[in-house]
């Protein structure tokens, strides 16, 4: 079943880029990020998402559905949390993202909080 409660409202602040490479899902459709949480949701919750990037004080908000859980207690002592999958509408929030990254490419994500 479904739940068809509203979106609930997260708020996720990246210090550093080597964090948000960590966070970041690109293997996701239109990217992803997780985020660090011990609430609980299932897959397809609906959250709305206010993201700060490095040095960006501002926040960029978005909208998108949890499709990736890790529980707490998860295996290899894994960090609790939600994938939230971002939309289309999301772009301008991805193009930032993978512009943080940018200078990262060459450098091996080791601790990635995912795969």
């Amino acid at each position: 079943m479904k739940n068809e409660s509203p979106g609930r409202l997260l708020s996720v602040t990246f210090e550093d880029a080597k964090v948000l490479q960590a966070a970041y899902m690109p293997f996701i459709k239109n990217g992803g990020l997780f985020i660090p949480t011990t609430e609980r949701f299932d897959l397809g919750d609906e959250v709305f998402v206010m993201l700060r990037l490095p040095g960006d004080g501002s926040g960029i908000p978005l909208a998108g559905r949890v499709v990736w859980i890790t529980p707490e207690g998860a295996q290899g002592g894994r960090q609790a949390g939600i994938g939230v999958q971002l939309t289309e509408r999301d772009n301008l929030a991805r193009q930032c993202i993978e512009e943080h990254l940018a200078g990262l490419d060459d450098v091996p994500v080791r601790d990635s909080y995912t795969l």
